[in-house]
């Protein structure tokens, strides 16, 4: 097994970041990309194989099929990173050429004020660039027959730059090159923070291991651990651990055509593998917070309603076997499931970067580089992510996003 660094080489960095995993990467990589930037950085994570992380238990899926302007910009930028990937790190021959494997989300309605919600997002969707189509039942029958659709009213689909992407070779190449390139990443844990005598900043972190920091920003990249990094500080912030379940399963009869990442009406979701494979995901009706460190699966779960449900929807998924399954953890952030970023109202140098609800991987290049621009400009250089910031949390204007899975 690899050696991992665990001590800091300096006692002081312009930027800690808090939190190694797919937004800490994506912030580390940004700021060495940017020529303005000139700082010192460090990544504190406090388990590099990364065995119970977020980033390693995602489904790794990308979609436009948002209700708000600025969650579709965001997606899109992350389609154009990802489809031009080793471009945008200097032609580097050792970075891979990616794609999206563009099966589409589609959406399912089964009442008319969910078609409605179909309908209105397929405006903000198509005003922002997104190629969403509306499907009535026939329509989704003709196309894709496998489905039972006799409850269905309306579908929503979209087949450019939607779909599954190779979220962890992008994770990989940012720690990579970011290392190459200065980032410091060290395999230990912030247990403390002290602020100054005014309380308007953080002044350092302490590790587990008994070293104090010295630090310039503090960014919170922690995922589902969040709350209690932002507790160090003194600060109250809305995010918790949500248990996400996922299955991998083999059909005796595969079906005829790909399989977009179907979203059924009762929130269970399905979408296409390979070679006669499927992942499904879905979770409970009672959605408690949960343990750090609690990845026990629900048995009754997939036996008393995905499977059931699976079956309705695509009756070819009666016959099936389950493969792998595993537990993992949305950073829900109980305010309005959006992104809650930028910096904190009174600790100025305190820097979110948390709460994406289940939107994390694909969110990531948007605002790991947006993220950067904070730290580099105080503020935004190429998108406005400003409507995220934890202000709105003060002042309880939550974003309303109709599209969350």
């Amino acid at each position: 097994m690899m050696a991992h660094q665990t001590d800091p080489r300096k006692r002081h960095y312009d930027v800690v970041i808090v939190g190694g995993a797919i937004m800490g990467a994506s912030t580390a990589w940004f700021l060495t990309d940017n020529p303005d930037f000139n700082g010192s950085v460090l990544v504190i994570e406090r388990d590099m194989t990364y065995e119970a992380c977020s980033t390693t238990h995602t489904n790794s899926c990308i979609r436009q099929q948002f209700s708000t302007e600025l969650n579709v910009k965001i997606s899109q930028f992350a389609a154009d990173f990802i489809k031009n990937l080793r471009e945008r790190m200097g032609a580097d021959d050792r970075m891979p050429k990616l794609s999206i494997h563009d099966f589409g989300y589609m959406y399912l309605a089964n009442t008319k004020a969910s078609a409605d919600i179909l309908r209105t997002n397929q405006m903000v969707q198509q005003a922002t660039g997104a190629g969403t189509q509306l499907m009535t039942a026939p329509q989704i029958k003709a196309a894709y027959p496998f489905y039972w659709v006799d409850d269905i009213v309306l579908g929503s689909i979209n087949t450019l730059d939607e779909g599954y992407w190779d979220g962890g070779a992008v994770f990989d190449c940012w720690r990579r090159q970011s290392r190459e390139r200065g980032v410091e990443y060290v395999q230990n844990e912030v247990v403390a923070m002290t602020r100054t005598a005014s309380g308007t900043r953080v002044e350092s972190v302490t590790l587990r291991s008994g070293e104090v920091i010295g630090c310039g920003q503090v960014v919170n990249a922690s995922g589902p651990r969040a709350a209690r990094t932002a507790a160090m500080a003194g600060i109250v912030l809305p995010v918790e651990p949500r248990k996400r379940f996922t299955w991998i399963f083999s059909a005796e009869q595969p079906l005829d055509r790909e399989l977009p990442l179907t979203i059924d009406p009762s929130g269970v979701h399905v979408r296409e593998i390979g070679g006669g494979t499927y992942q499904a995901g879905g979770h409970s009706d009672v959605d408690p917070a949960v343990a750090f460190d609690d990845f026990t699966m629900d048995h009754a779960l997939w036996q008393d309603h995905i499977w059931p449900v699976l079956a309705t929807r695509i009756p070819q998924f009666e016959a099936i076997r389950v493969t792998h399954e595993w537990a993992g953890h949305y950073s829900m952030n109980t305010f309005d499931q959006n992104a809650i970023m930028g910096p904190h109202t009174e600790v100025e140098n305190f820097i979110f970067l948390n709460g994406f609800s289940g939107h994390g991987l694909q969110q990531s290049p948007a605002m790991g580089r947006g993220t950067a621009e904070w730290l580099t400009y105080g503020e935004y250089r190429s998108l406005d992510l400003s409507p995220f910031h934890f202000a709105r949390i003060a002042e309880n204007r939550p974003i309303i996003e109709k599209a969350v899975i």
